[in-house]
């Protein structure tokens, strides 16, 4: 079982998550079932970007440790999502020749278009992290989606880099190699999120999914079933907290709860004289605060203020690809600021388009953790991690086979030998 688990591990920062599933590829059965889901608090990560190694190898541990209690058993490798402002993205071209004499496009040719295009000049101390084709060419024949079986010279493919920060990324990887884990990929976080939450459908339309963390926004843009564009925005809800703190004169901690349980981002839903008693808060949090009573249209109208920035920031990112309102298939909400009421109702405003919640569409999960916001980044990693096909499974189990049965006929060789 340990060899079929697959992990997804999503270092934020205020809480380090972990998802694992496990992929059923007997006789008849093809799926994946999710057996754990843990969080653990966060340290040595801010904005996304890991400020101190021990501390953030502290953290995944302790998320490590609470989900191999969960699972019974080791967990040695993961994916990672990655989220770091820092982000860029660009497009780029690779032209190649076709090369079977009969002209037909072979695997191969693809792979060299693609080598071809990432031959671009890479940012100072910047790395790719993704190289995904948007769209083929062959010959004149323009937007090809598949050009593999068909016949022509040239072949060209237009291709969306994302480039991440080489320092930033070592830092990761190196607080996770720390804890004793293997990673087997990394993956924008956006791009991991979508893989849980988009249908085929909405990707064909045209949809932004927009992932509000506790310090950074990232989205990833689809249309025609591809990703046209990602980004990662250095704000999030944490912003909103620190709001209500200033505004309020109270602590951060008690800030929090207040937007949690009596936050909304519509202050036209309350009237001038909406108060709530929050004495209970204020005892739960043992805060010395004499603060009993609180506006909510006053409490709603800091966190207009904020959420608008956010999604205007989100709409410039969309008005540079020249798609602002012009999703057919909307804007999608994951992440843990997504559970903030009103977001959708001031979303749909700002943006100009149908905006929803992301749900776990592609995998059907027993887990109810695994369903909330927060847990879809973790959760498609996981999906990514198991959308292997099934040519490439059935030859790790041919190579495991033949290993197998190479090992036995050099024991057998080394039993007759005199």
């Amino acid at each position: 079982m340990k060899e079929d688990l697959i992990a997804g591990l999503d270092v934020g920062s205020t809480a380090v998550r972990l998802v694992v599933g496990h992929a059923n590829t007997g006789p008849g059965r093809d799926e994946l079932q999710i057996i754990g889901a843990v969080s653990s608090n966060a340290a040595g990560v801010n904005r996304g970007v890991v400020n101190s190694i021990e501390e953030a190898t502290s953290s995944i541990s302790a998320c490590l440790d609470k989900a191999e209690r969960v699972v019974g058993v080791p967990i040695s490798k993961v994916f990672v999502s990655i989220n770091d402002p820092n982000v860029k993205c660009e497009r780029s071209k690779g032209v190649v020749a076709v090369s079977k004499s009969d002209g037909e496009i072979n695997e191969n040719d693809v792979a060299r278009a693609i080598e071809a295009a990432k031959a671009l000049a890479v940012p100072v101390n910047y790395e790719i992290l993704h190289i995904i084709p948007v769209s083929f060419a062959v010959d004149n024949q323009q937007d090809v989606k598949d050009p593999i079986g068909m016949s022509g010279i040239r072949l060209e493919v237009e291709a969306l880099i994302v480039h991440c920060l080489s320092t930033q990324k070592n830092n990761l990887t190196k607080a996770i190699y720390r804890t004793g884990l293997d990673i087997e990929d990394l993956m924008l976080a956006p791009l991991a999120a979508s893989e849980a939450v988009l249908s085929q459908k909405q990707k064909d339309l045209g949809v932004v999914l927009i992932n509000m963390g506790s310090s950074t926004t990232s989205i990833a843009v689809y249309e025609e079933r591809n990703l046209i564009h990602a980004a990662v925005l250095p704000i999030g809800s944490e912003y909103i907290t620190n709001d209500i703190a200033l505004g309020l004169r109270c602590p951060i901690n008690l800030a929090e709860r207040i937007k949690l349980e009596h936050g909304h981002s519509v202050p036209d839903n309350f009237e001038k004289n909406d108060e709530v008693d929050i004495s209970n808060l204020v005892a739960e949090e043992e805060v010395s605060d004499d603060i009993t009573i609180i506006s909510r249209r006053y409490v709603a109208e800091i966190i207009e203020a904020r959420v608008e920035e956010i999604l205007e920031k989100v709409d410039d990112e969309l008005k540079y690809i020249e798609r602002s309102g012009m999703l057919p298939a909307g804007a999608v909400l994951t992440g843990a600021g997504s559970h903030l009421p009103g977001l959708v109702e001031t979303a749909k405003q700002k943006l100009r388009l149908p905006v929803s919640l992301g749900t776990c569409k592609n995998v059907s999960a027993v887990i109810e953790k695994v369903r909330h916001p927060e847990f879809l980044n973790s959760l498609g990693l996981v999906v990514a991690g198991s959308s292997q096909d099934e040519s490439s499974l059935s030859k790790k189990k041919l190579n495991i086979n033949f290993d197998n049965l190479w090992g036995k006929l050099k024991e057998f060789i080394k039993k007759i030998k005199p």
